[in-house]
């Protein structure tokens, strides 16, 4: 197989092309999900699931078992990255051609823009708590709104929208940095609110059966199975472009290592604390509190209420950078990788953050359940096809020239540069999974293992017929020297 095929340049860029000096070690990997998981959002995700009936146990339970299906799917989507030192939708090109990867690119991208504006809300909760504080004149400004936001929601939330825009701007490095700090940052905040709670409330008043539902014992393991499929959907999207961040990674060993310790390890720890406090405030307020910066506005204490909204400020920009800004600037740029840089792609979904107005999004109870069920319907298929097609098609190698090329002998040219059986199986698997989130109440919860399983069959059915020549792609990985066209 010729090796040394032209680089197109409607298929790269510098941030596209292969990143060859993979510095990133184990801690880098950590850090990354430590930042992704330590959230408002994420906060706010795990205390609702006692709205299924559970208690703190079967709670905290059903957390453990989810993170530990979200920690095989990202080995199983963050090896072909690592291995080849490309972003998602470059790796996405193995399966839907050069060009048909866009499909992928801007479905995962679009799902970004969402998840973006809805953190940056819930970071400027904080930011406003900050603003009160030292300038309690200013409420004066929550009375008026514009759009369903208050002017005093408007300042909080373009002022974190400009703090994010900024760190983002200085590029992958700054980035890094943000990593490795925020997740750290964010558990020294929960430790000293945990023994704060508990110093408040008295441990022996704190008890974890916080539902106000009596189930029998077939329904608590129904609804912990649920509560594990929801931590999985959750976590769907930045695991399905976790390529964008295993390419910098030196070696499949440390990857492996930061995702044990950063999922499983680090989600018990957060997941106990975070119960706690929701546990602990009930005693202490009176009543339930799910929203940490609830928790900590109605503090007594005023330096730990600025404390407590700083770090959660920092921790929500952290997440919110890694998961919904690095996605979308890489899917965007690859849709036109001459004309929208890395950067630029960023700015886009940013600007798109805001016209959606997600706080409309998330004045709704249910809309973070909800989220999740459409997140899994769009993006499980994808799962699907992309992991069927590099372990079971492609056999785990990857011709990394032919990632970037438009001549016709490449391996992922297909027909026209899109494999349209691709594109078959994510329709046929996408109807399926919005059928059953919409239509199916009972399966709903489901979608993203019901989207990828019907999306892998399909996939590996219409591809049967490729077999034979799939052996053309086991060749040992190759990262030549590029030429520019």
């Amino acid at each position: 197989m010729k090796k040394d095929f032209p680089v197109s340049a409607r298929l790269s860029n510098d941030d596209l092309l292969p990143d060859k000096e993979q510095k990133w070690g184990w801690y880098s990997i950590f850090a990354f999900w430590m930042s992704d998981i330590h959230s408002v959002g994420g906060y706010v995700f795990a205390a609702s699931l006692f709205a299924l009936g559970l208690n703190g146990i079967e709670v905290f339970i059903s957390l453990l078992v989810g993170i530990s299906v979200v920690m095989v799917f990202a080995n199983l989507m963050g090896k072909p990255g690592q291995q080849a030192g490309a972003p998602f939708p470059v790796i996405a090109r193995m399966s839907f051609g050069v060009f048909g990867a866009n499909i992928p690119a801007i479905i995962r991208g679009l799902i970004a823009v969402v998840w973006y504006g809805i953190q940056t809300y819930l970071a400027s909760s904080s930011f406003i708590i900050l603003l009160l504080y030292f300038f309690p004149s200013m409420e004066s400004l929550a009375h008026q709104t514009l759009i369903g936001l208050s002017y005093l929601g408007w300042v909080g939330f373009l002022s974190m929208w400009l703090l994010q825009a900024v760190v983002f701007m200085f590029g992958m490095d700054m980035i890094k940095k943000v990593i490795d700090w925020s997740g750290p940052a964010i558990y020294v905040a929960m430790f000293l609110l945990c023994l704060y709670m508990i110093e408040r409330a008295g441990w022996d008043a704190i008890h974890f059966n916080l539902s106000s539902k009596e189930l029998s014992l077939g329904d608590t393991l129904v609804q912990m199975f649920v509560a594990a499929a929801l931590v999985a959907g959750y976590f769907a999207g930045p695991t399905l472009n976790f390529s964008d961040f295993s390419r910098y990674c030196g070696s499949y060993r440390k990857l492996k290592i930061g995702n044990w310790l950063g999922l499983p390890l680090n989600f018990v720890v957060f997941s106990a604390f975070s119960v706690i406090i929701v546990s602990a405030s009930i005693p202490v307020f009176g009543e339930m509190i799910t929203d940490p910066v609830e928790t900590v506005r109605r503090l007594d204490s005023g330096l730990i209420t600025v404390l407590g909204a700083l770090t959660f400020i920092f921790a929500t920009v952290g997440i919110n950078i890694v998961a919904n800004f690095v996605a979308p600037a890489f899917d965007f740029s690859h849709v036109s990788p001459q004309k929208i840089s890395f950067k630029l792609g960023g700015m886009i979904a940013a600007v798109g953050s805001v016209l959606l107005t997600p706080w409309n999004l998330f004045n709704n109870p249910e809309v973070i359940h909800y989220t999740v069920d459409v997140l899994g319907a769009l993006i499980g298929p994808l799962y699907g096809i992309i992991i069927v097609d590099y372990y079971l098609i492609k056999k785990g190698k990857i011709d990394v020239a032919s990632l970037y090329t438009e001549a016709k002998e490449g391996l992922y040219w297909y027909q026209n540069g899109i494999n349209m059986k691709s594109v078959y199986a994510l329709i046929g698997a996408g109807l399926v999974a919005i059928v059953a989130t919409f239509f199916v109440p009972v399966l709903a919860n489901y979608a993203l293992f019901i989207g990828g399983g019907t999306a892998s069959v399909l996939y590996r059915y219409l591809m049967e017929a490729s077999l034979s020549i799939s052996s053309e792609v086991n060749s040992e990985v190759a990262k030549p020297e590029f030429e520019q066209v």
